[in-house]
């Protein structure tokens, strides 16, 4: 057994091991991206719904 449990002494093993892992990275990175613009979506709602309903004096404050 290799000394660290990630080393693979298939190369080919270790290939699609990799390529595995950066489809999964990939698709998690989708996800926080989708997240995001969900959240900056959010941010601008909010936002502009607090500028309707602040007087027009307190643009300052």
């Amino acid at each position: 057994m290799p000394r660290d449990a990630h080393q693979h002494s298939d190369p080919a093993a270790a290939c699609v091991s990799l390529a595995a892992e950066a489809a999964l990275l990939e698709a998690r990175l989708q996800m926080l991206q989708e997240a995001i613009d969900t959240v900056d979506t959010r941010i601008k709602s909010v936002s502009d719904a607090l500028r309707h309903t602040r007087p027009a004096g307190a643009a300052g404050c």
